[in-house]
């Protein structure tokens, strides 16, 4: 069954520890480390809280119609975290928005693209994990 209820609950959930992981790792983390340890620190401590989010959505929507059900939080969960996240951003530190899109230059090693991929292919992965019927 198609929840988009429960796609959006779960979605706040993650929001909310993606913006309270960065409020960690900019304040207390970053003063430790390096500015691209930071950066995998804020993209690698919210996936596995990703994971557990994927599987309660899959669970409960498990069923002839996962795929849409999945689907729907596939699309919802990558492009709204990072609007939220690039909200946090302009609004904590007034980043312009080239500086925040520095954020996906995978080719120096950024690893924000990490996150916004598994925010993508979490809920597919589970969905199919728990899918049940044809």
């Amino acid at each position: 069954m198609i929840r988009p209820g429960l796609a959006l609950a779960l979605w706040a959930a993650i929001a909310v520890l993606v913006v309270l992981n960065d409020i960690v790792g900019d304040t207390w983390i970053a003063a430790a480390l390096s500015v691209r340890a930071v950066e995998w620190y804020k993209a690698l401590v919210p996936l596995p809280y990703v994971a557990l989010m994927a599987i309660i959505h899959a669970r409960r929507t498990a069923g002839p119609h996962w795929l849409e059900a999945a689907l729907v939080a596939a699309l919802l969960w990558p492009s709204s975290t990072v609007f939220v996240d690039f909200l946090y951003a302009r609004l904590t530190f007034d980043e312009d928005p080239a500086s925040f899109l520095d954020r996906f230059a995978f080719w120096w090693g950024a690893p924000y693209s990490v996150l916004v991929l598994a925010l993508f292919a979490a809920p597919l992965l589970a969905g199919r994990g728990f899918a049940r019927g044809p």
